[in-house]
């Protein structure tokens, strides 16, 4: 089994900053992408960014140049660093990884429980 434990969230002002971090444990051989979903009340989960191995990364639109996502494979962890954060950024934050563990053939998707990041104005 793969566990996914993401900390980091909380409440911040317009402007403010924070930094998730989601830590992979488990029977892990590799881990192919790891990324971070959102979700707001009434919406659906939605790509925040993504980034696969070697290091190629994907953001959605509304978060470009504000917020930043690396991993450290050495620990199997992926972080996003969240910059000028606005009220529309408010969500559940989920972290998401594609893994292949020890005894499979295949890379299958693992989620996170997801950290709550509240935005004030």
């Amino acid at each position: 089994q793969v566990q996914l434990v993401e900390s980091g969230g909380g409440l911040v002002q317009a402007g403010g900053s924070l930094r998730l971090s989601c830590a992979a444990s488990g029977s892990i051989v590799s881990i192919n992408a790891m990324g971070w979903y959102r979700q707001a009340p009434g919406n659906q989960r939605e790509l925040v960014a993504a980034v696969i191995s070697g290091g190629s990364t994907n953001y959605a639109d509304s978060v470009k140049g504000r917020f930043t996502i690396s991993r450290d494979d050495a620990k199997n962890t992926v972080y996003l660093q969240m910059n000028s954060l606005k009220p529309e950024d408010t969500a559940v934050y989920y972290c998401n990884a594609n893994v292949k563990q020890y005894y499979s053939t295949t890379y299958g998707w693992n989620w996170g429980q997801g950290t709550q990041v509240t935005v004030s104005s």
